[in-house]
């Protein structure tokens, strides 16, 4: 078995799916291609990749359900593909769970720095777990090592990047971050312009939580978020 790290790669162009595939096992990754939805879910599960690169338009089912059901069990990093551009596919693709995004048309080189930074990410987050990773308030834990949120003694279902933001925030009470801040701290680059992904994530958040708690993240208007512990 190849110890390459493995890249799936998914497009309905089935041109395009082998032009990346070149760039990247030029690069020395391991890869395979799948060209609609379903077939991306079968080979996710059958391949197991440390990545995958996920075109939106697919036939059959769309990239967002591929990676709303990816999502469902498994944190591996998604870079979307989109030849749209619009503001709405990018903030969707980001809610939904991916990484990271790529605008087509795109230089090969952009796209393999893009893996790599991701990749770098990902690996930064397993590396070596320590117990100060692990946030006590009162009736909650926060547990970096596994990704876990513990209410009144429950494990809470919690998306990475939800998961990601409560972490940042509830590690640094009482310090205000404005929402570019959190686009860049949790998504690992400037997404300048589209801070209302940041909103609908911290409305998720607050929604599995009670009011009458002790802390909690709370707006600060005109600026952005903190978490605040009485």
């Amino acid at each position: 078995m190849s110890d390459k790290t493995k890249i799936l790669v998914v497009d309905d162009d089935e041109h395009i799916a082998e032009l990346i595939s070149l760039y990247l096992v030029r690069e020395g990754y391991d890869t395979q291609e799948a060209y609609t939805g379903l077939s991306a879910v079968e080979t996710f599960e059958s391949y197991q990749p440390a990545l995958i690169l996920l075109d939106i338009m697919l036939p059959g089912i769309d990239g967002y359900e591929v990676c709303k059901r990816i999502r469902k069990t498994s944190n591996v990093p998604i870079i979307m593909l989109t030849a749209k551009g619009e503001t709405f596919d990018k903030v969707l693709g980001l809610e939904l769970g991916a990484d990271d995004y790529v605008v087509k048309p795109f230089e090969p080189k952009e796209l393999i720095a893009r893996v790599k930074a991701v990749l770098r990410r990902y690996e930064t987050k397993e590396e070596k777990p320590e117990e100060s990773n692990v946030l006590h308030f009162e009736n909650l834990e926060i547990n970096m090592n596994n990704y876990t949120v513990t209410y009144h003694g429950k494990e809470l279902s919690f998306p990475p990047k939800e998961f990601e933001l409560l972490y940042f925030l509830a590690k640094r009470p009482g310090q205000v971050f404005t929402r570019d801040q959190l686009l860049d701290k949790i998504w690992g680059y400037e997404y300048i312009g589209d801070t209302r992904t940041v909103d609908v994530h911290i409305k998720r958040i607050r929604e599995k939580f009670e009011d009458n708690e002790p802390w909690g993240v709370k707006t600060v208007w005109g600026v952005g978020y903190k978490f605040e512990v009485k």
